[in-house]
């Protein structure tokens, strides 16, 4: 088999895609874990049973609600690096003391790609999704709660209106 057009990076690395929903963070995510040959973790599949049937209720989560959601994600992005060298998860990851867990929970170099675009894209994407548990009615509280990475976290913001290979390709040029 011949080798990666992409290997994965020489240290250790996770690589958190992130923002509200409807950004796209599965799909770019799926495509970073690929081209690294990294596991994918899909933060939606952490969220407790709890969690989920209150966003499908149309309530946005408090602090007590994500921080065990949180840890849950950190402790498998965890031990994916140090099974396998990286892992690029999807992650909402809105405030930076959620971004401040995840990095704490992790013993490696964590990387941030913010993904953002208008409020009206991000509409057109949740509504075209009618099968996920986040209803559209919680997308104005996601983007008041959001706050955008700080110098000091190391996270490059992209605008997701290029296709998600281009963003890919962007995202892998900025991780080396």
């Amino acid at each position: 088999m011949p080798p990666s057009p992409h290997p994965a990076p020489a240290s250790p690395i996770a690589v958190i895609v992130m923002g509200v929903s409807g950004c796209g963070k599965s799909t770019l995510g799926a495509l970073l874990a690929q081209a690294l040959d990294a596991p994918f973790l899909e933060g939606d599949a952490f969220h407790s049973d709890e969690a989920v049937a209150k966003m499908r209720a149309g309530h946005a989560l408090t602090d007590d609600d994500r921080w065990p959601w949180l840890d849950r994600l950190g402790a498998a992005a965890a031990a994916a690096v140090t099974a396998q060298g990286a892992a690029v998860v999807a992650c909402s990851a809105l405030r930076h003391a959620y971004r401040a867990r995840l990095r704490a929970a992790i013993d490696a170099p964590v990387r941030f790609i913010l993904l953002e675009n208008s409020r009206e894209q991000l509409l057109a994407r949740l509504v075209a999704r009618p099968h996920h548990y986040m209803p559209v009615s919680l997308l104005d509280s996601q983007l008041a709660t959001l706050e955008r990475p700080l110098p000091d976290e190391d996270a490059l913001a992209l605008t997701t209106d290029a296709s998600p290979d281009a963003l890919r390709d962007a995202a892998l040029a900025w991780l080396r």
